[in-house]
């Protein structure tokens, strides 16, 4: 009798928020035969124990071992990935009140910021001056020393190079992806490829 092939496809990078990982939140699956991909799709092959972020490796072989259970006769084509790698995010509460707030903080930065960047300009990128005439209008002395603002400028220059590299807006002007996001793809590729080896090295990987 001849064999069923089913055709199995698994991404490097699988998110899950279900404690409880079915086939069909990691793998895309086909073949001839419906009834056994949509059974196969139902199967549990995975049951998270941390209430917390946290990332499982998995070898391909152990889906196939966990298939053949249950269908020893079908042959298994594998079109993804050998190891990939199961992140488990938490779901949480979204908060309207944190909405909000988080709106107004953006919305007072970006009024601040602006008026920031159109004093400096005009002062030629003067920072230090602006600064001296922004402190001498609020508080009505000279300043001695170092104040609050140049404290607030040298940690709120990193902290939005931070921000900004994180890529955490999601709006853009055209399809094609920025150099950012390049950069960006690259570097997960390199830390999936570096938690798969080390938890090969480790022997974490789940396997047959």
């Amino acid at each position: 009798m001849e064999k069923t092939n089913l055709y199995i496809k698994i991404d490097k990078n699988n998110m899950v928020k279900n404690k409880v990982v079915y086939l069909r939140d990691i793998a895309k699956l086909y073949s001839v035969d419906t009834n056994m991909v949509n059974d196969l799709n139902n199967q549990v092959i995975f049951e998270i124990q941390s209430n917390k972020r946290t990332n499982y490796i998995f070898s391909i072989l152990k889906l196939i071992e966990n298939i053949n259970q249950l269908y020893p006769d079908v042959q298994i084509v594998n079109l993804g990935e050998t190891d990939f790698i199961i992140h488990y995010d938490p779901p949480k509460k979204k908060s309207k009140l944190f909405e909000y707030l988080k709106v107004g903080f953006v919305s007072l930065m970006v009024f601040f910021g602006a008026a920031f960047t159109i004093m400096t300009f005009n002062e030629d990128a003067n920072v230090k001056e602006v600064f001296y005439t922004i402190y001498k209008l609020i508080m009505g002395n000279e300043k001695d020393g170092g104040s609050i603002l140049e404290i607030s400028y040298a940690v709120g220059l990193p902290m939005g190079i931070i921000l900004f590299f994180n890529h955490f807006s999601k709006a853009k002007l055209g399809n094609d992806p920025t150099p950012l996001q390049v950069q960006m793809r690259l570097y997960e590729e390199d830390l999936d490829k570096t938690l798969i080896e080390n938890a090969s090295r480790e022997d974490k990987t789940i396997d047959v």
